[in-house]
């Protein structure tokens, strides 16, 4: 009876032993603090990168150079420059290394640095919009180097109160997270020129710092929501911050894009809508490679080449990557009651159509680019505006008033970014539609004192 009672009590501490040493384990490897804010961030941290940017600013007047070009003869002389840098941060969005960012953290860049990690790559500028804030960027990585792509939330996919986290690099100090909230959906931020093109940007009281422009807004599944872009910036104001909604960076990017080959930017010539329903062709330009190729308002792009897109930025990379390889690009496309064609657009330069020429046939008056320094000197926006270079006698511009000189700061509302963008928007106005350029007109009083007077002159095209 004894012996049976110790085996008894032996196997008792056995199971007790081995019991407890099962749940010191499940509880060991089961860490509280490995909550789901955690999990999300150790999802995403290897697509966020920080970006650095070098720039080449005047430190010398820039008029004497560009009124003896435009109003007499002038004394010369060399023009000096001094590095500016900048800090922001960015989300890889493709493996090949393809990266969103604001366009204010490289705007104007002449060098463009991403930090992965503890590597450093050379980046170049895609695409930008001025306007929504928005830039593409392409880091120059190795052949076959692959790099953590961040996964996108669905479209509008957002709940009010939901916690959101925000990441990036503030200040330059390195990789940071904050917490917080979704505070609303439908926000119009102002900046210092005036509110941004969309008014449903998300607000969140996570902190959004310097350096964190350009960086991941990500729900608690570790999506990416929108790009961190802004803080409301008023002493009484405290934890409102806002990001663009992927949707809307999408939509940007659709506006913009242009793919580009050996340094020239390609025409396509169409504008893709992303929604749940497919990638669908929303309008084609006239005369463009789309246009020619076939492609018609209503198709839904299926494929490109062999892949299969599953958003409009998936379709930009997989169109980019064919045009730097071949001017060709492959597309399967659905139309009507299902029906699958296969069309080839055969892409061109932009240049050889979206040029000076084309204003000048359009007006009668010849534009050229400002130049960095000038832009510079006027704070303009990045890339924005040019100027009168001459009239043609009798020409719509003439008529209109349009005077060697002036600067063109917009056309129809829409930024002037240079002789390419002003052509876009000239290029789909039929003749004896109105055109409003707004203008500034520079005023010698004396000697290198100039008055600015701004205003607005409309043109009827021929």
């Amino acid at each position: 009876m004894q012996k049976t009672f110790s085996k008894i009590v032996g196997l008792v501490a056995v199971y007790c032993f081995v019991f407890g040493a099962m749940r010191f384990t499940a509880k060991a490897d089961t860490d509280v603090r490995r909550d789901p804010i955690v999990q999300a961030v150790e999802k995403v941290k290897e697509s966020l990168v920080n970006i650095s940017t070098k720039t080449m600013v005047p430190v010398q007047d820039p008029f004497q150079d560009f009124f003896g070009q435009f109003f007499g003869p002038s004394q010369r002389s060399s023009q000096r420059y001094q590095e500016s840098f900048s800090l922001g941060s960015g989300v890889i969005i493709n493996e090949d290394g393809y990266i969103l960012s604001n366009n204010h953290v490289v705007q104007r860049a002449n060098q463009i640095q991403i930090t992965v990690g503890t590597n450093l790559y050379n980046a170049k500028l895609i695409a930008a919009s001025p306007t929504v804030d928005v830039a593409l960027l392409k880091i120059e990585a190795k052949r076959g180097e692959k790099f953590h792509a961040m996964k996108f939330a669905r479209d509008d996919d957002v709940l009010l109160g939901e916690t959101v986290i925000a990441l990036g690099n503030p200040f330059g100090l390195g990789f940071s997270v904050s917490r917080g909230i979704l505070s609303s959906t439908t926000r119009r931020p102002e900046t210092e020129k005036g509110p941004l093109d969309y008014k449903d940007w998300l607000q969140t009281d996570a902190a959004i710092n310097p350096g964190n422009s350009g960086g991941a807004l990500i729900d608690i599944r570790g999506e990416l929501i929108g790009l961190n872009v802004a803080v409301f910036r008023d002493q009484n104001a405290q934890g409102i911050g806002f990001a663009i909604p992927i949707k809307r960076v999408a939509e940007a990017l659709s506006d913009i894009f242009t793919p580009e080959e050996s340094n020239q930017q390609l025409w396509f010539g169409v504008k893709i809508n992303s929604n749940t329903n497919g990638l669908l062709v929303a309008n084609i330009e006239p005369g463009s490679p789309a246009d020619k190729a076939g492609l018609k308002k209503g198709d839904t792009v299926v494929q490109v080449g062999e892949k299969a897109p599953r958003n409009f930025i998936e379709f930009v990379v997989e169109v980019l990557s064919r045009s730097q390889k071949q001017a060709d690009v492959p597309l399967v496309v659905t139309r009507g009651g299902g029906e699958r064609f296969n069309i080839n657009v055969h892409l061109v330069p932009q240049k050889t159509v979206f040029n000076a020429d084309l204003i000048r046939k359009k007006i009668g008056a010849t534009f050229q680019e400002i130049t960095p320094d000038l832009q510079q000197y006027l704070n303009l926006p990045a890339r924005q505006g040019f100027i009168v270079a001459g009239v043609d006698p009798n020409s719509p511009a003439e008529k209109a008033g349009l005077e060697r000189g002036l600067l063109i700061n917009a056309i129809d509302h829409e930024p002037a970014g240079d002789i390419l963008d002003a052509a876009k928007i000239l290029y789909n106005k039929k003749a004896n539609d109105s055109v409003e350029f707004a203008v500034t007109a520079l005023r010698q009083v004396r000697g290198n004192l100039f008055q600015m007077q701004q205003g607005t002159i409309t043109v009827k095209l021929r």
